[in-house]
């Protein structure tokens, strides 16, 4: 009796590290868990207040880029913690890795002054909400849509297509063009000889037009601003015009704009008869 208690208590010692372990992992996973769920039922609750016009679109994509980030950086602390408890629980000593793991810090920090500042910058851009997943911005020579922001870089695809990935080090200026609204100006080239009044007039139908057409009517936040004749050469003339849009649609206005004042002015100039 005595020697099976004995056996049990050994087996018992050799597998209380395996259930410790085991324990660890299970919550850290908990952990992530009900983070993804707390992150998750706040990204619904904020959705909720969007529909209900509590709160803008642009805060909605804040809080997500934000908690994307959140969720990244908790994933990378939780892991590293089980990882430096399993360690212990199977005899390795974590101190030593510790203060080895802070003297190659400094001198990776000495080496690695890149990468911190690409972890200062694109932490000040989020806290400051200077860009978010969603915006439409030009950023280092580059400009397209914010796929994905994080502390090292952003990642944005243009018009072509192409996926840039810029860090957040190199960036000195952002210029956001899907923030509150945006106007879509427009120089339109005519002839010298065409009449200024009657090309204002077509310019002001064009935009009552799309004020009233369905799909171009949500876009518009106002009428036609029409700021006048803008250069005047020998055989034309630029006349400069503007449009209050919604965020990230002034390109596609913009072309429509155009479509209908060319179709205007063919209206205004009949085709010459044929010789």
């Amino acid at each position: 009796m005595n020697k099976a208690l004995a056996e049990i208590s050994q087996w018992a010692e050799l597998l209380r590290p395996f259930w410790h372990i085991l324990l660890v992992w299970l919550l850290a996973w908990l952990v992530l868990r009900s983070l993804r769920r707390a992150l998750a039922a706040f990204k619904l609750h904020i959705v909720h207040k969007v529909e209900r016009g509590l709160d803008g679109p642009d805060d909605f994509r804040r809080i997500e880029t934000l908690t994307n980030v959140f969720r990244y950086a908790a994933g990378i602390v939780v892991f590293g913690v089980a990882a430096m408890l399993t360690l212990g629980e199977i005899g390795i000593s974590i101190t030593p890795i510790l203060a080895t793991a802070g003297v190659a810090g400094i001198a990776i920090g000495f080496g690695a002054q890149s990468l911190v500042k690409d972890f200062f910058t694109g932490l000040f851009l989020l806290l400051e909400n200077q860009v978010s997943e969603g915006d439409v911005i030009e950023v280092a020579g580059k400009s397209g849509y914010v796929e994905r922001v994080t502390l090292r870089h952003i990642r944005i695809r243009d018009y072509d297509g192409s996926v840039h990935f810029i860090p957040n080090g190199m960036i000195t200026t952002v210029t956001n063009r899907s923030r509150e609204y945006a106007y879509a100006v427009i120089d339109l080239a005519v002839g010298r000889q065409q009449d200024l009044e009657c090309v204002f007039g077509l310019m002001r139908e064009a935009g009552a037009a799309m004020r009233r057409d369905p799909a171009f009517g949500a876009m518009l936040l106002g009428d036609v601003d029409i700021a006048g004749v803008e250069k005047v050469e020998d055989a034309a003339m630029t006349l400069r015009c503007r449009l209050k849009v919604k965020p990230a649609r002034q390109w596609s206005v913009r072309r429509e704009f155009l479509r209908r004042m060319k179709l205007a002015l063919d209206r205004e100039q009949p085709a010459a008869p044929e010789a």
